[in-house]
C-alpha cells in the first residue's frame, strides 16, 4: 500500500515517524548505525536532512517484529534507501 505522509521527526539514520501513523517507519533494505552507536549521529542528521519536514510516499513491504512500517520510501521521484544507501548505510 502507497501513502502520501508528513515526516515529523527522524528517530535513527533508518526510522521515522509520519504526521499520520501510530508506529514509525523503517526504510527497507537499510541498516544504518543506531543512535548511541558510532555513526549514529551522522547517519540521524543524513536521514534528517533528507526527509524532515517533508512530504514523503511510503511503500510498505512488510511488518517488523515491533508493528513497524518497512516501507522503499520517495520524495518525488528520488528513493530515499537509495540515497541513504549511497551515503554507506547498506
Amino acid at each position: 500500500m502507497t501513502r502520501k505522509e508528513m515526516v515529523t521527526r527522524v528517530i535513527d539514520g533508518d526510522t521515522f515517524i509520519t504526521d499520520s501513523r501510530k508506529n514509525s517507519v523503517r526504510l527497507a533494505n537499510v541498516n544504518a548505525p543506531e543512535k548511541g552507536s558510532p555513526g549514529g549521529t551522522a547517519a540521524t542528521q543524513s536521514l534528517r536532512n533528507l526527509i524532515q519536514g517533508e512530504e514523503v510516499v511510503i511503500d510498505t513491504v512488510a511488518r517488523d517484529k515491533y508493528g513497524r512500517s518497512v516501507a522503499n520510501v520517495k520524495i518525488g521521484n528520488r528513493s530515499v534507501n537509495t540515497a541513504m544507501k549511497r551515503k554507506g548505510y547498506k
